[in-house]
């Protein structure tokens, strides 16, 4: 295996299990450990750098989310009396190649519940994944020597012995990808104790209320644009929470209406973002479109260039789930936000919105039930990672609980 964090030599997996199982200088350790703090701190710290910054937009939302006000916000759940929280102990990742910065945020909030920690970076990650390797190696240099001992991130190609070595001696999985991916981590067994946390294949939808868009003033209107531009065409539209298809919910005729003005907004913010689509991408947009359109499911298709693609569907109970491509959004018009619930499948996970009223998303979410949709967030906001996520409380999975009653 090749290690990449602590930087190092290759090493073997019985070798990197042993370093692991050591008892640390200092003692082991805890639950919101401040020697893990300063490290997030200052590892943060290297992402927010404006050269960085501006090279992976995206790793500043992942610099915001471990600063150090936002590191307490996660910590400071209440306390009960006589219920103790301790690390889990051994926690191994498995996180996806699409979205490769993903694994950071499972790894940080597992470090922070005090757990040792495996992640494997796959060898397809691009170029973000290395930007952060390299942003943690740095802030290493000034770290407690605890948190080198303890946090390990390596990359492997495909190798069921090695995986299946990491996941016997794991306390928790994590698996993040696919539901073909997750369900080939799954065969190797774990010990009896230990237990996966699973995130396969999702989809998530994006509402605009009319009546809220017509209230917009001209300049909430480009924000939201700006949002879309932000929530769909970081990691091109592949990450689980990026919107694979946009709903107006409202009157037709006031639907067409914003449809038109929504979409030159985003052109323009396309534009003014320099977004340029590579040639394979324009390709499989137009494969992907046609294919839908020839099994039945759209009734128009419209190309603005090679960034925007847009597709008129049959009927709003078509909407397909797969990735189409970046920038490729179906469209449909809703009455109410009512109509949504026959349609929302246990693998939907994000609602982005904008113009409705916290009411309506919380009747919403009442009428769903949990038959799916975990997340109903403003425009902007598909991709800001949170402790809670698919359903999960993660610190509270990352932990275990010890009751003491006198």
């Amino acid at each position: 295996m090749r290690r990449r964090f602590p930087a190092g030599p290759d090493v073997e997996v019985a070798e990197l299990l042993a370093g692991l199982a050591a008892e640390p200088v200092g003692g082991p350790l805890r639950v919101g450990d401040e020697r893990v703090v300063d490290f997030l701190v200052a590892f943060a710290r290297k992402l927010l750098a404006p050269a960085t910054a501006r090279r992976f937009p995206e790793l500043a939302s992942l610099g915001f989310f471990l600063r150090r006000g936002e590191i307490a916000k996660v910590l400071a759940a209440p306390e009960r009396a006589g219920v103790l929280r301790f690390p889990r102990g051994l926690v191994f990742h498995v996180p996806p190649a699409n979205v490769d910065t993903i694994f950071v945020y499972s790894w940080a909030l597992s470090a922070l519940a005090g757990n040792r920690n495996v992640v494997r970076i796959s060898p397809r990650s691009a170029g973000a994944a290395s930007a952060v390797v390299d942003a943690l190696n740095e802030a290493l240099a000034s770290a407690d020597p605890v948190v080198a001992r303890t946090q390990v991130m390596v990359t492997y190609d495909r190798d069921d012995e090695v995986t299946a070595a990491l996941s016997a001696a794991c306390d928790l999985r994590v698996i993040w990808g696919g539901d073909r991916a997750v369900t080939e981590v799954r065969r190797l067994p774990l010990a009896p104790h230990a237990r996966d946390v699973t995130f396969p294949d999702r989809a998530s939808f994006a509402a605009i209320s009319v009546a809220g868009w017509e209230a917009a003033s001209a300049e909430r209107r480009r924000e939201v644009a700006v949002g879309f531009y932000n929530d769909s065409y970081w990691f091109d539209q592949a990450a689980c929470a990026s919107p694979r298809a946009l709903f107006w919910v409202g009157d037709e005729a006031g639907a067409r209406r914003g449809r038109e003005e929504f979409l030159r907004l985003l052109g323009e913010v396309l534009v003014g973002k320099g977004h340029v689509v590579e040639p394979a991408m324009a390709v499989q947009k137009r494969v992907s479109a046609y294919g839908v359109a020839a099994d039945g499911h759209a009734r128009a298709i419209r190309f603005d260039g090679n960034a925007v693609a847009t597709l008129e569907l049959t009927s709003p109970a078509d909407v397909p789930r797969e990735w189409l491509g970046a920038g490729t959004f179906p469209l449909a018009t809703l009455p109410s936000l009512a109509d949504l619930v026959p349609m929302v499948r246990r693998k939907d996970q994000t609602l982005s919105v904008f113009g409705f009223e916290q009411a309506e998303l919380e009747r919403l979410a009442h009428d769903l039930a949990g038959r799916g949709i975990d997340r109903i967030v403003p425009f902007g906001s598909a991709l800001t990672f949170s402790e809670l996520w698919d359903g999960y409380d993660l610190l509270s999975e990352f932990t275990r609980l010890v009751t003491v009653k006198a």
